[in-house]
């Protein structure tokens, strides 16, 4: 059984940073033959896309909300993938999750991040 467990959140300042960790466990395959996705769910909100990273790092992309700002990451001999958050605002607050799906179906539990002064 597949389980992602995610780290990292916290409560920040405008235009501070944080860096998310999520530990992947229980693959029926290689880590490293994975894609692997960034959703958030704000307050009141459904969930939203945020990133994604292909296999062995290859193919990045972003939401045009946090490109410029965020970048995905992994480490395939720590089963990791990370996402480092900067100048994060106020309308980035939200639980967010890693998921083996852009739709976010299959999750973890999530890390919540809330930015404010």
């Amino acid at each position: 059984q597949v389980q992602l467990v995610e780290s990292g959140g916290g409560l920040v300042q405008p235009g501070g940073s944080l860096r998310l960790s999520c530990v992947v466990s229980g693959l029926t395959s290689a880590f490293s033959q994975y894609r692997f996705f960034w959703v958030r769910q704000p307050p009141g909100k459904g969930l939203e896309w945020v990133s994604e990273i292909g296999a062995s790092g290859t193919g990045r992309y972003y939401a045009d909300s946090v490109s410029g700002r965020f970048a995905v990451s992994r480490d395939n001999a720590r089963n990791t993938i990370y996402l480092q958050m900067t100048s994060l605002k106020v309308e980035d607050t939200a639980v967010y999750y890693c998921a083996r799906d852009r739709e976010g179906t299959l999750r973890g539990q999530g890390t919540q991040v809330t930015v404010s002064s």
